[in-house]
């Protein structure tokens, strides 16, 4: 059979000759961090495919299937699981990193290798930061407009990419559509292909092996089994650790976001350094702190194998890079401290948000006690409409108009039975207000009845609107 196997594809040959690789300095520990690297990236994408058969990405439902998922004690564990693999896949990413730093192994022919290596890092933390939205909560949304705005400092295309990332004049629906695509689609597309270029430029330069002195060859060692072995055991660690972290310490769901209040977020780990650079520089030099000393940094990182220009990899040869790199871990220590204690204070200072009142129950009406259908549009505005427009229809400036007192909504019934049938985004002028409609198109998530029933309850029971009703034969007549 497997010589069947080996005629027709040289799988057998290529599997042989991968195991049989020597590896210079014999079997280590220190080799482990590529292969948990890659272990920790084969668990997000296997808990992430999963998650997303849950998770439903629009402002309507997007907090609402996270927090179905939280309900269930095996999808929660799963996300738990995919909330711990980003931060054990980045802290794995860059040590990975640090380690080729002090070893030098980012030197001739290595320096391809080492430039995708950083570009690996900069897309898993933007697999973190478009993850981070998608919950929909407070802090996920504040959190994550804080980065948004951040993005017109960048000299000439800033606007362009702030349009972009939120694909919209506001955030909404298609901001968190636009960041499933990126985090579902086009970072795991982009990882995935620059790790495969990662380990065929690997396999072609072979193993660098520990800085030495002594020009002798290295000892061999071969990749099967003591190396292997060795991979499996920092794989099992890493696995052991997220499942301690998202067994002891699960992700919170926050309050569902809500622009109209007052909050502090806490942004990912792995972004306090930026933010604690960010708190230090003035407000109209924001650029400094966002775009011109990260894009130093970054910028240093790529260009490393040339800055470096000691002729070998031994650590006496390299002091400066050592001691930059030694300068560089204790300013984002302190960075990544220091914001996380302002962080704390301020939302310590912010007022908690007051409690809802009593009226903002949706509010019963005659009308909906005597129509039938009225009634049963009240339940359906109560679950999918309130939230935005309002428990009795007063909107919530910017992005939701007000339904009562609205006279679209008491005009034509089959305009109003459109914009719910496909949605209606851009300015919306309401009584003298503009706003920035982010409405969703209900004709997939609702039935021909509920469209009927909450467009009767809108139109007659809603406030002071005391128009016609609609029936499910006039949705389905202009439904497409």
């Amino acid at each position: 059979m497997l010589n069947w196997i080996e005629r027709r594809t040289g799988f057998v040959s290529i599997t042989k000759d991968f195991l049989t690789e020597d590896v210079p300095g014999g079997a280590s520990y220190w080799y482990v961090f590529g292969s948990a690297t890659l272990f920790a990236m084969i668990v997000q994408i296997v808990t992430g495919i999963f998650l997303t058969f849950f998770y439903a990405p629009s402002a309507m439902t997007a907090w609402e299937s996270t927090k179905y998922i939280y309900a269930h004690p095996f999808q929660h564990t799963v996300l738990s699981i995919h909330y711990w693999g980003a931060s054990a896949m980045i802290a794995l990413v860059f040590l990975h990193l640090l380690q080729v730093v002090i070893w030098g192994a980012y030197k001739s022919p290595r320096e391809i290798q080492w430039i995708v290596g950083v570009l690996l890092l900069l897309v898993t933390m933007v697999l973190g930061l478009t993850g981070y939205l998608l919950p929909w909560d407070m802090d996920a949304y504040f959190a994550s407009q804080v980065a948004i705005n951040l993005t017109l400092n960048v000299p000439f295309i800033g606007g362009w990419i702030q349009q972009f990332v939120q694909d919209g004049t506001t955030m909404g629906t298609l901001t968190i559509n636009r960041f499933f695509g990126l985090h579902v689609w086009l970072m795991p597309a982009a990882l995935v292909a620059l790790v495969a270029a990662h380990l065929t430029i690997f396999r072609w330069n072979g193993p660098a092996g520990p800085p030495v002195e002594d020009p002798r060859p290295l000892r061999k060692g071969r990749f099967w089994p003591d190396q292997l072995f060795m991979d499996t055991v920092a794989s099992l660690l890493v696995l052991i650790g997220i499942l301690a972290l998202a067994s002891f310490w699960p992700p919170f769901l926050d309050a569902k976001a809500d622009p109209t209040v007052q909050f502090t977020p806490y942004p990912a780990w792995y972004f306090l350094d930026l933010f604690g650079l960010l708190n230090l520089v003035p407000g109209n030099l924001e650029i400094v702190g966002a775009i011109i000393i990260p894009g130093f940094a970054t910028t240093l990182l790529l260009l490393l194998p040339w800055i470096d220009r000691s002729t070998t990899r031994v650590l006496g040869s390299r002091k400066f890079i050592l001691w930059l790199l030694g300068i560089s871990l204790a300013i984002i220590w302190w960075l990544t401290i220091w914001s996380q204690l302002s962080i704390m204070g301020k939302q310590a200072a912010t007022p908690a948000p007051a409690p809802p009142p009593a009226a903002a129950k949706v509010p019963a009406s005659t009308t909906a006690a005597v129509s039938p259908a009225a009634k049963a549009g009240q339940a359906v505005y109560s679950q999918n409409c309130s939230s935005c427009h309002g428990a009795a229809g007063a909107g919530m400036p910017p992005n939701f108009p007000p339904l009562a007192g609205n006279p679209f909504v008491t005009g034509d019934p089959n305009q109003v039975i459109l914009t719910v049938l496909n949605g209606k985004t851009g300015a919306i002028s309401v009584n003298g207000q503009t706003y920035n409609g982010q409405m969703p198109a209900w004709k997939s998530p609702l039935s021909n009845s509920d469209i009927a029933n909450v467009v009767t309850y809108i139109r007659s029971a809603l406030g002071p609107n005391h128009a016609g009703a609609v029936t499910t034969a006039d949705v389905a007549k202009l439904k497409k």
